[in-house]
């Protein structure tokens, strides 16, 4: 199997704090890998360490099976960086902008127009080359930056929160053409707090917390390490405590709790969990009104494995 990119045992302190700790991590060329954690986890400076924008204490960085340092020019050219922060001149305009980012790794001026205007139009942005960045809304701004950071072709693309605080159409806009990427071949490091499109895009997602990897896996797998399989809620009016009692009986059932006229019954394991529940009801002659049943996502998953507790 070929990676893209292995960590082994990486280290790195700033003075008195350890930001990663023996921190691995291997993604697999091809795939969309997730890299997940709460704020102060590590996300960022593992992917400047892996970018050689930053030394570290201790392991072993490799990006398509070379050592990567400082002046590993040679890979540099096969890797697109989208950061979070809009990182472009205010003087130029959308299309010297791309030009410039571009020209970074593609000298041959006639080769890289082309390349310029194919970033434009995967981006769907060549209508508003002429503007400057200050005239272009939110969306328009982020897929400028993901222009300037693929128009040069890189085999391998980090993109750290591409969507935030952009409207449904330009995320919709901004994940199709990060699918598209990846089938084109590109691999994917992607970070983002938004749950959802880390489920859309990933094959594969890493949580990390307090520099250290605490899960791995696909979506279903990280799903089966929690305890939480399914939450069924009932509407029930007047709930007693002998009712609640006999729920917690059910097989299966670890806890539940009864909030705004309903019962959430959470589930470990089990089949059928439904049929019980409401054969249970039935028995006992109990009125209710709406019943849904929700599977663990994987914002369950990060909550569970990282704490609730808020984070700077």
């Amino acid at each position: 199997m070929e990676y893209a990119i292995e960590v082994n045992n990486l280290v790195k302190r700033y003075k008195d704090m350890l930001a990663l700790d023996h921190f691995n991590m291997s993604v697999k060329e091809g795939e969309v890998f997730g890299l997940l954690g709460p704020n102060g986890s590590g996300k960022t400076t593992t992917i400047n360490c892996i970018l050689s924008l930053l030394s570290y204490d201790k392991g072993d960085i490799k990006v398509f099976g070379k050592k990567m340092t400082s002046g590993s020019y040679d890979l540099k050219r096969d890797i697109g960086v989208v950061m979070q922060n809009v990182a472009v001149f205010d003087e130029l305009n959308v299309y010297d902008n791309i030009d410039y980012f571009c020209g970074l790794y593609i000298k041959d001026k006639k080769l890289r127009a082309g390349y310029v205007e194919e970033a434009m139009e995967f981006v769907d942005i060549a209508d508003y080359r002429k503007f400057v960045p200050k005239k272009l809304s939110g969306g328009l701004l982020r897929r400028l930056n993901i222009a300037c950071g693929i128009a040069h072709k890189p085999k391998l693309i980090f993109f750290d929160e591409p969507t935030v605080a952009v409207d449904p159409q330009s995320r919709n806009n901004i994940l199709e053409g990060i699918k598209k990427l990846n089938r084109e071949g590109a691999t994917i490091v992607y970070t983002s707090h938004y749950m959802e499109e880390v489920e859309q895009l990933c094959d594969r997602i890493l949580i990390m917390d307090k520099g250290k990897s605490v899960a791995l896996g696909t979506k279903e797998e990280l799903k089966r390490m929690i305890k939480n399989t399914e939450t069924i809620t009932v509407e029930i009016a007047d709930v007693t405590e002998e009712l609640l009692t006999s729920i917690k009986a059910v097989p299966h059932v670890y806890d539940v709790v009864m909030r705004d006229e309903s019962v959430k019954v959470y589930f470990s394991g089990g089949s059928h969990n439904i049929i019980r529940l409401m054969e249970l009801l039935k028995d006992r002659d109990i009125t209710y009104g709406r019943v849904y049943t929700e599977l663990p996502t994987l914002n369950d998953v990060f909550l569970e494995i990282t704490g609730k507790e808020l984070r700077d």
